[in-house]
C-alpha cells in the first residue's frame, strides 16, 4: 500500500540525502520557493549534510543557483542550467495572471520594454545593482516609480529573462543580467520542457496528484496533463481514496526509519509543493494556522512527516533561540528528535542553540 508521507520524505531528501551541493538539491526538486530568503536557504540546507548558511550565499554569489520569478508569481531558486527552459515554459502564464495588477497600477508593455532596455544597459558588463540603484537609473532616464511599481518592474524583467539575482551585497539583494549569469542555460522545445518539468516534479515531490502538480507548476491543467502523459512510462501511479498519485520508482523507501523531526521553514517544498496538504496536516490542526492564512506561511515542526507545531527563531550575537509552539505533548523520543533538529539548524547557522517551548495547544 502506498505510504504517501514516507515516500515524500524520501523523495524530498528529508529522510537522508544522496546529494552534496545546493545546486543538486534545487535541480532534483526542480525549483524551491524562495521569497523568504533565509528560510529558503534552510530549506535547501537541511536536505544536505554539512552545508552552511554561508554556503548557500556563496551558491547564489557564484550563480550555481539563481533566485528569480518562475513557475508562479513568486521567487524560486532554480539552477543556472534549468532557468532558460523553465522560464520560457512558465513565464508567459505568470505574466498573463499578473496583467490585471499591471493595469491597476498603470504599467503596460511599452513601459516594461523601456524599463528593460534601461536596466539591461545599466547592468551590462557584469555589473550588479540593488533595486534602489536601478530605481535611480530609471529616474536618470526620466522614469520615476514608487517602491510598489518597482517591484512589478523588476519582477517583469525577471519573467522576460532580462535580469535575475546577483550576489548579496551585505544583506541587500542585487540584480544581474540573466544572459551573463547563466550563459549556458539549456533551451528545450515546449513539449520537451513540459515532459522535463513533470518528470522533475513527480520524482522530487511524489507521490502527488495532477491537482498538486497544477498548483506547483502554475501550468494549465491541459499542459500539466500533457506533461504527465509524455513521461508516464517513467512513473508509477497508484489510486488512494479515488485520487491518482504519481511518483518515480527511482527512490527506494527507507522502511526502517528512526524517529525523525524537522524544523521546516515557511514555504518549504514539503508543504508548499502540494495543493492538498492533508497527508501532513491533520484537519483538527488547521485552525492553528489562521493568523497568516495558511500552514505554508509558518515555520512548522514536523515529526515523522506530520506537522505537530510551529517554531520561530531569535538571533543573538552567537546564539539562535528556537522557540516551539506544539499542538500536542511529545514523547521523550520525539522531544530528543526536535532537539536534534534544532542542533542541525544551529550548525547550519554556525551558532549555539537554545531551545524553549512556548506552549502546548490543546
Amino acid at each position: 500500500m502506498l505510504n504517501i508521507i514516507r515516500q515524500r520524505l524520501t523523495n524530498q531528501q528529508l529522510a537522508g540525502t544522496r546529494f552534496q551541493t545546493p545546486a543538486e538539491i534545487v535541480s532534483w526538486l526542480g525549483a524551491v520557493q524562495s521569497q523568504d530568503y533565509p528560510g529558503a536557504k534552510w530549506a535547501v540546507g537541511q536536505r544536505l549534510q554539512g552545508v552552511t548558511d554561508t554556503d548557500l550565499d556563496q551558491a547564489l554569489a557564484d550563480g550555481s543557483i539563481i533566485r528569480t520569478h518562475v513557475l508562479r508569481p513568486t521567487w524560486h531558486f532554480v539552477t543556472s542550467g534549468d532557468i532558460g527552459w523553465m522560464l520560457a515554459l512558465t513565464a508567459p502564464r505568470v505574466m498573463t495572471l499578473m496583467s490585471y495588477y499591471y493595469r491597476q497600477i498603470g504599467l503596460d508593455d511599452t513601459i516594461f520594454a523601456r524599463c528593460n532596455e534601461i536596466i539591461a544597459r545599466a547592468l551590462a558588463g557584469g555589473k550588479q545593482m540593488t533595486r534602489a540603484e536601478l530605481t535611480i537609473e530609471l529616474e536618470r532616464a526620466g522614469l520615476s516609480f514608487d517602491a510598489a511599481r518597482m517591484g512589478f518592474i523588476t519582477g517583469q524583467a525577471e519573467l522576460n529573462g532580462v535580469i535575475c539575482s546577483g550576489a548579496l551585497r551585505g544583506k541587500q539583494q542585487t540584480y544581474a543580467l540573466l544572459s551573463e549569469r547563466a550563459p549556458h542555460a539549456r533551451r528545450l522545445e515546449r513539449d520537451e520542457a513540459l515532459a522535463e518539468l513533470a518528470l522533475r516534479y513527480f520524482t522530487g515531490h511524489g507521490p502527488a496528484t495532477l491537482k498538486d502538480y497544477v498548483w506547483w507548476s502554475g501550468l494549465t491543467t491541459a499542459d500539466a496533463r500533457a506533461g504527465i502523459e509524455m513521461v508516464k512510462q517513467q512513473l508509477i501511479s497508484e489510486t488512494v481514496d479515488a485520487q491518482t498519485y504519481w511518483f518515480s520508482p527511482s527512490m527506494a523507501i527507507r522502511t526502517e526509519m528512526p524517529p525523525s523531526a524537522h524544523l521546516l521553514p515557511n514555504f518549504d517544498e514539503y508543504l508548499v509543493g502540494y495543493k492538498d496538504r492533508s497527508a501532513a496536516v491533520k484537519e483538527h490542526y488547521n485552525d492553528q494556522f489562521t493568523e497568516l492564512g495558511s500552514v505554508v506561511s509558518y515555520n512548522t515542526v514536523v515529526i515523522e512527516g506530520h506537522v505537530v507545531g510551529t517554531w520561530k527563531r531569535t538571533l543573538k550575537k552567537n546564539t539562535v533561540i528556537v522557540e516551539t509552539n506544539l499542538f500536542r505533548p511529545l514523547t521523550a523520543v520525539e522531544d530528543d528528535a526536535i532537539n536534534s533538529a534544532a542542533q542541525r539548524y544551529g550548525d547550519f547557522l554556525g551558532l549555539t542553540v537554545q531551545t524553549t517551548q512556548v506552549s502546548v495547544s490543546a
